[in-house]
């Protein structure tokens, strides 16, 4: 089926409206209308071909939400009209020691949700700056929230499990201090994850200017600290 998209066809080229195709749903697929799609710096390096290795046509974007449209006859997680997400990967080989323990994102055969191999036209996947997208049921995400806040969650999808993740695996909560390093799209995300942990900590600049409105906000719950750290010597 033909979709709109925007995406690039160089890297010094402008994002601009395209059609491109997507497969129709298979045994185990879900189709998804897309409701939003958020904005990460990886996508710019990407479309930009600052990354290396960008295949064209690019359409970026990997932080996705919206509403299943259509289901394979053997999908038996999802139904039309759930609420979804899809993040930074879309396949992967499903077998492997990493894909049995569902840890499919250190497969070695991942598959990027854009820039990625595939057999779909055109040899590469195409992300979610686009009105659909069709991904096998094991890389779709439930998502609970209500539907009005769901151009807050599409972050979440990329920014936001990329800071969860270490705070969760390091079991962040009341009476630990977390360091944050800049507050960009994931500093941001990390200082609001880390305080609904409970945790207390400081939040260091990459570049300051004092008073700026990311200061100002750091300042309500954090410690930010306007001078360079000395980074203790790794031992």
């Amino acid at each position: 089926m033909t979709v709109k998209a925007y995406g690039a066809y160089a890297g010094d080229k402008l994002l601009e409206s395209m059609d491109i195709v997507r497969r129709a749903a298979g045994p185990h697929d879900v189709k998804i209308d897309i409701a939003y799609c958020g904005v990460c710096h990886s996508d710019i390096h990407q479309v930009r071909a600052e990354s290396a290795g960008t295949l064209f046509p690019c359409v970026p974007g990997h932080e996705i939400v919206g509403r299943v449209s259509a289901v394979g006859e053997h999908v038996s997680g999802f139904k039309e009209g759930d609420l979804v997400g899809v993040g930074c990967m879309v396949d992967s080989c499903q077998h492997c020691a990493d894909c049995n323990e569902g840890l499919e994102n250190h497969c070695d055969h991942m598959v990027l949700t854009y820039n990625g191999p595939t057999a779909d036209a055109p040899g590469h996947t195409l992300g979610g700056y686009s009105q659909q997208i069709v991904v096998h049921e094991r890389y779709v995400l439930r998502i609970r929230h209500d539907a009005a806040q769901l151009a807050a969650v599409a972050p979440l999808l990329c920014a936001g499990i990329t800071t969860y993740s270490p705070l969760r695996h390091w079991k962040v909560g009341p009476g630990h201090k977390v360091g944050i390093v800049g507050i960009g799209g994931l500093g941001h995300m990390g200082i609001k994850l880390a305080n609904a942990m409970g945790a207390h900590g400081w939040h260091s600049p990459l570049r300051s200017r004092s008073g700026t409105q990311q200061e100002r906000w750091a300042r309500t719950t954090w410690l930010c600290r306007a001078t360079p750290m000395k980074w203790p010597r790794m031992q």
